[in-house]
């Protein structure tokens, strides 16, 4: 810096330095010599450029990239943290009340948001999911037997039988009432566990509906 000051001083004071306007030229000529030497332009590998917005030499980018990158693997992760709280609150608290909205500020999150990352993360919206729930609920209280369908509905927290009804058929593959009076039979003398298992709802598709008898 000693020296690029030195530079700076003489081609601007040419009387100074000497009548000769030589060195003067000579002068403006080491600074950007001296200013290239000190911001390593000339070390081989180096663009030449770097400053203004211009492109910066490779290894500086790497590294900017490197540091660019970490803010946003944080914050990824953050994201899935988020998400799995959210899905653990629709496993637990199904039969509530729940919709987008609440799931969202609960995970001080945007709705879209929530929905777009939730469905990134596990293939299906947070309202099919819980909808999902729901039906796995319901399909494990029909097979008892003792509950009427309109009972079933809103214990596992659905709030419309219709709307009930039409997404237990798309994923079940039959309408609550028939299903319960088939499961009914079919799951007597079966352990809970499996007759869960073998009776789970299909996601992220429709199951494919029973042919009538």
């Amino acid at each position: 810096m000693v020296q690029i000051s030195r530079f700076l001083w003489a081609a601007h004071n040419p009387k100074v330095a000497g009548s000769d306007p030589a060195p003067a030229i000579e002068a403006d000529q080491g600074v950007g010599v001296a200013l290239r030497e000190h911001a390593g332009w000339d070390r081989p590998g180096h663009s030449g450029r770097g400053v203004g917005g211009t492109p910066a030499a490779p290894g500086r980018r790497g590294m900017i990239s490197q540091v660019n990158s970490r803010p946003a693997a944080a914050q990824h992760l953050r994201d899935l943290a988020r998400l799995r709280r959210v899905r653990d609150r629709i496993d637990r608290e199904y039969a509530q009340p729940l919709d987008v909205e609440a799931l969202a500020r609960g995970a001080h999150m945007s709705a879209g948001h929530l929905s777009r990352q939730f469905r990134l993360a596990y293939g299906e919206s947070p309202y099919s999911y819980l909808m999902t729930r729901r039906i796995e609920r319901a399909m494990a209280l029909l097979r008892h037997g003792g509950l009427s369908v309109t009972e079933v509905c809103f214990m596992v927290g659905c709030s419309s039988l219709g709307t009930f009804s039409s997404r237990f058929t798309e994923l079940v593959g039959m309408p609550p009432s028939t299903y319960r009076r088939q499961a009914a039979g079919a799951a007597a003398g079966m352990p809970s566990c499996v007759a869960k298992q073998a009776t789970k709802p299909i996601r992220n598709r429709e199951a494919p509906l029973a042919e009538p008898r």
